[in-house]
């Protein structure tokens, strides 16, 4: 097959078609895996890799830990203290970067082929030789709080918190990744070094790379990179379901909008009809102004300027959900019309015209996610995390293609449960009767 990318496409953000990809499987000498597309046209590599866990892995009280823990990577490594290493990373014109999520914390390196190994030596230094300190803890926690503090005052934020810790109660996924006020400000050094052991462990990585870098050089980096880390001691949560139950949660909150976030349960990611569910969705509630509900709710009946859904099918959870906000005095008819948009989806409203649009659509766009070096190991490393094949980008097309309506109209059947709906309301919607309790804080 033909090279992934071409020089110019990698300078320009150009992309070819996802069949093109030549994807090599590494095996390490110490027999450890990564992925990789070769390019040598440009002498930069970017490696991508990712560790299954994340923020799920944060004690209970200890909410925010692995988030707080990655901010601190920045500030300094080894005998460098922040700005030192900052210096050091200038120096050789690559890049290093942690990032915390739910289910996993990834670290991204970028280099000149030139500066590979110094990046590489760098990456490694802030991976297993962290500057925790408790000054550069006291500052980046005061900060963390700050920003939390504002975002319990949004709307938004309390909508998804309140709707998470209803539908996963005694969950992970029941607390915020990045903690609260509370949590953050309690945490110790020990905590910190704590959530950094459960974080980076060998034996729950994937790694992605693009460019100029052959499977042997992979493989050495990988084995260096890795071979550096414990093993894991703290087991990965079990797996959750929404499980709110049919009902509305009202949170008084002033002002003229009220935010609705609704949603029940959904699908796993490795369910063998989540490709359907996914092309589903795409129709109802998730490809922005030609949608179903955007054009039920926003266009024919101005309710609201925005409203999507999505599948939020995790590591360790999953869950059909949406948002919309409207004037409080239209809450009641905004909901009621999400139930019959529901319920319009589990009968079949669903045509073959819709089917199709959604599918030129997706197949004609997949190639975009594809538009340069780190954007490539990014999905590498995200396609093993999630559990796909090493051919799905060839094949994902093909896939989607295959759908059909029938497919369609019998996962709908499946999964539009408009009985089931849960609906937290956070406003002052007028003539709105709560009917489920709110969750304690």
């Amino acid at each position: 097959m033909m090279r992934f990318l071409s020089a110019i496409a990698l300078v320009l953000g150009l992309s070819l078609p996802a069949g093109a990809i030549d994807l090599q499987e590494v095996t390490s000498p110490e027999g450890r895996t990564a992925w990789l597309v070769e390019e040598h046209s440009i002498p930069f590599v970017s490696i991508e890799i990712i560790f299954t866990g994340g923020a799920s892995l944060d004690p209970a009280g200890r909410a925010g830990a692995v988030s707080l823990m990655t901010s601190l990577l920045s500030e300094g490594a080894g005998d460098f203290d922040a700005q030192g290493y900052a210096a050091a990373l200038e120096a050789t014109a690559g890049n290093v970067s942690f990032e915390a999520g739910r289910d996993s914390v990834s670290l991204t390196i970028k280099a000149l082929s030139e500066n590979r190994d110094e990046v590489i030596d760098l990456a490694l230094l802030a991976l297993t030789e962290p500057q925790f300190g408790q000054m550069s803890l006291d500052r980046v926690r005061t900060q963390t709080i700050a920003v939390l503090e504002r975002a319990a005052q949004n709307p938004d934020t309390i909508a998804q918190q309140t709707y998470a810790r209803l539908g996963y109660a005694g969950h992970p996924y029941a607390t915020p990744t990045d903690g609260t006020p509370a949590t953050v400000g309690s945490f110790t050094l020990d905590d910190i070094l704590d959530a950094h052991r459960a974080a980076f462990t060998s034996d729950r990585v994937h790694v992605g790379a693009a460019g100029d870098i052959t499977p042997e050089e992979l493989g050495a980096i990988v084995d260096r990179i890795v071979g550096a880390l414990p093993e894991s001691d703290r087991p990965l949560p079990e797996y959750h379901t929404f499980d709110a139950g049919p009902g509305v949660t009202v949170v008084p909150f002033p002002g003229p909008q009220s935010v609705i976030q609704f949603g029940l349960p959904g699908i796993p990611a490795d369910d063998d009809d989540f490709m359907e569910a996914y092309l589903l969705n795409e129709i109802f509630g998730g490809s922005g102004f030609t949608s179903r509900l955007m054009s039920e709710i926003r266009q024919a009946r101005g309710l609201t300027y925005g409203v999507y859904t999505t599948l939020a099918s995790s590591q360790f959870g999953d869950s059909y959900v949406g948002r919309m906000s409207t004037g409080n005095e239209n809450a009641v008819a905004a909901i009621e019309l999400v139930r019959d948009q529901f319920r319009w989806l589990a009968d079949g409203g669903i045509t073959q015209e819709d089917l199709e649009r959604i599918q030129t659509y997706l197949t004609g766009a997949y190639a975009l996610r594809f538009d340069g070096n780190e954007s490539i190991a990014r999905v590498l490393a995200s396609m093993q995390f999630q559990g796909y094949p090493l051919n799905y980008v060839n094949i994902r097309n093909d896939l989607v293609r295959a759908v059909t309506l029938e497919d369609i109209q019998r996962v709908a059947q499946r999964l539009a449960q408009p009985d089931q709906l849960h609906f937290v309301v956070v406003g002052q919607p007028a003539g709105l009767e709560e009917d489920a309790p709110a969750p304690a804080e």
